[in-house]
C-alpha cells in the first residue's frame, strides 16, 4: 500500500482534532461529579506490501484506535466497599446518638433517683402532709418521664424507619436508571464517546448503591454490569435490563429486615444496615426501660397492698400501666401512701411498711438499671464512632487513590492542549510542504 504526505499529514490533524476535543472535555468536565477522565488511544496505520517482490512495512499514519477511560475497575471496587462500610458505621451512629438522646435528655435518671429520695425524706415524719403530697409528685413526675422517654426513643425509631423506606426506595430508583443503562451500553459502539458517557453514569449509580446496601459486581463483555446484593451468591438486583424490587419489613418490636424479589436478605453493609442496626438498639433500649418501669408498678404497689394508709385504710396502687409508654399515677393524694403496716390505726408513725417499700426499691435497683442502660448506649456510641472514624479514613483514602487516577488534572491537560495544538499545526506544515514539492515537481521543465 502506497504512502503519501498528504495522507500521512491528514491522519495526523485527525488524530490531533481528537485528542484536543478530548482534552477539552476533559477541561470543562473537571469538576463534574462522577466525570472520569478520558485520554485518545492512537495507532499506527501500516501495511504490507510486496510489490518490490520482498516484503515491506509501508507507515501510512497514525488512527485513533479508541477513547479510553482512566479508570481502574479494582480501585472503583475498593472505593464502593469502604464507601459502603463508611455508610454502615455513620448511618448506626447516628441512630445510637439519637437513642442516647431520648434516654439521657428526659432526665430518667434523674427522676428515678428523685422518688427514691422523696420516699427517704417522708421516713422523718411520715404524717407530714407536705411530705406525702411531694412524694406522690415524685411519683407522677417519674411516671411522666418514663412516658416521655417512651415516646423520644418512638420518635427515634420513627425516624429511622423513615429513612431506612426512603433507602429502600432510592435503591430501587437507582436499580431502575442502572437497568436503563445496561440496555443504552449493550447497544454503543465500542469506545465511542456515548459509551464512555453510559460508563460514567455506570459507575455513578454503583457508587450510590454502594451507599445504600452492599453490592457484588460482574462486568460483561458489552460493558452492562449484573448486580448482586448481600455478596456473590445473594440475589440478583440488576440483570441487564431486568431488575429485583428491594421491600423493607418492619416487626412487631420495631426492628426492620428486607426481601429482594421475595428473597430475604441481610444487607452487611451500608446505609441500609447501618439503620437496622440502630433499630435493634432502639428496641434493647425499650425492652430494658420498660422492664424498669414494669419493675417499678410492680414493687410499689405490691407494698402498697400490705400497708393502710394515714387514714388506716388499706393501701391503694400507686402506679397503673405495664410499661413505659402507658405509666401513671392513679392516687390522687399524699395520704394514700401506706406507709403503715397492716393493722396500724389512722394517723400512725410507724414507717414499717415504707421501709419496707424502700428495701423492696432497693432490690429491684430501678436507678440502677436506668443508669446501666445509659451507660451501654454511651458505650456503643463511643466504640461505634471510633469505628466509624477509622472506616471514613479508608474510605476516603480510597477515594484520594481513585481520584489521582481518574480525575482530571488542569495543569496535565494544559500540557496536553499544547502539545496536541503543535502536532495538528505541525501536520498542517507538512500538508503544505508537500503540496510545495508538487508545485515545484509539476513546474520542473
Amino acid at each position: 500500500m502506497a504512502s503519501d504526505l498528504l495522507a500521512i499529514a491528514r491522519s495526523g490533524t485527525r488524530a490531533a482534532r481528537a485528542a484536543l476535543d478530548v482534552t477539552a472535555q476533559n477541561i470543562a468536565n473537571a469538576s463534574s461529579e462522577g466525570y472520569v477522565r478520558r485520554s485518545v488511544s492512537l495507532s499506527e496505520v501500516s501495511a504490507t506490501s510486496t510489490l518490490s517482490g520482498t516484503a515491506s512495512i509501508s507507515l501510512s499514519g497514525v488512527r485513533v484506535a479508541g477513547i479510553a477511560r482512566n479508570a481502574d475497575l479494582f480501585r472503583q471496587a475498593e472505593v464502593r466497599r469502604t464507601g459502603s462500610d463508611a455508610a454502615r458505621a455513620s448511618a448506626e451512629v447516628q441512630g445510637l446518638e439519637n437513642i442516647e438522646s431520648a434516654v439521657e435528655q428526659s432526665g430518667l435518671y434523674e427522676a428515678s433517683v428523685a422518688f427514691e429520695g422523696s420516699l427517704q425524706q417522708l421516713v422523718s415524719d411520715p404524717t407530714d402532709g407536705s411530705l406525702r403530697a411531694s412524694a406522690l409528685e415524685s411519683a407522677r413526675t417519674l411516671a411522666s418521664t418514663f412516658n416521655v422517654t417512651s415516646k423520644s426513643l418512638d420518635a427515634a425509631g420513627e425516624g429511622l424507619r423513615f429513612e431506612a423506606q426512603d433507602g429502600v426506595d432510592q435503591v430501587n430508583l437507582l436499580a431502575g436508571e442502572l437497568a436503563r443503562v445496561n440496555a443504552r451500553l449493550s447497544r454503543a459502539a465500542d469506545a465511542s464517546s456515548d459509551q464512555s458517557t453510559l460508563l460514567d453514569q455506570r459507575d455513578s449509580l454503583l457508587q450510590k448503591l454502594s451507599s445504600q446496601v452492599d453490592v457484588t459486581t460482574v462486568f460483561s463483555s458489552d460493558k452492562t454490569v449484573e448486580v448482586r446484593l448481600g455478596g456473590s451468591t445473594g440475589p440478583q438486583l440488576v440483570s441487564g435490563q431486568a431488575v429485583g424490587a428491594l421491600a423493607m419489613q418492619t416487626a412487631a418490636d420495631g426492628t426492620v429486615g428486607f426481601t429482594l424479589a421475595g428473597t430475604a436478605v441481610a444487607p452487611a453493609s451500608g446505609a441500609l444496615a447501618g439503620k437496622a442496626q440502630a433499630l435493634v438498639q432502639v428496641a434493647e433500649t425499650r425492652g430494658k426501660v420498660d422492664a424498669v418501669a414494669a419493675g417499678i408498678i410492680a414493687t410499689v404497689n405490691a407494698a402498697q397492698a400490705s400497708g393502710v394508709d394515714l387514714a388506716g385504710a388499706a393501701g391503694q396502687p400507686i402506679f397503673s400501666g405495664t410499661k413505659a409508654a402507658d405509666i401513671a399515677v392513679v392516687a390522687t393524694s399524699g395520704s394514700q401512701i401506706a406507709t403503715a403496716p397492716a393493722g396500724a390505726a389512722a394517723g400512725s408513725r410507724d414507717v414499717g411498711n415504707l421501709n419496707a417499700l424502700r428495701t423492696a426499691l432497693s432490690a429491684a435497683n430501678p436507678s440502677g438499671g436506668l443508669d446501666a442502660a445509659l451507660f451501654d448506649i454511651s458505650s456503643a456510641v463511643a466504640g461505634r464512632t471510633v469505628t466509624r472514624d477509622a472506616l471514613i479514613s479508608i474510605a476516603d483514602s480510597a477515594s484520594i487513590a481513585l481520584q489521582t487516577q481518574a480525575g482530571v488534572d488542569l495543569d496535565q491537560e494544559a500540557v496536553n492542549l499544547v502539545r496536541y495544538q503543535q502536532a495538528f499545526q505541525a501536520s498542517g506544515r507538512i500538508m503544505q510542504v508537500a503540496n510545495d514539492l508538487f508545485d515545484t515537481l509539476l513546474g520542473i521543465r
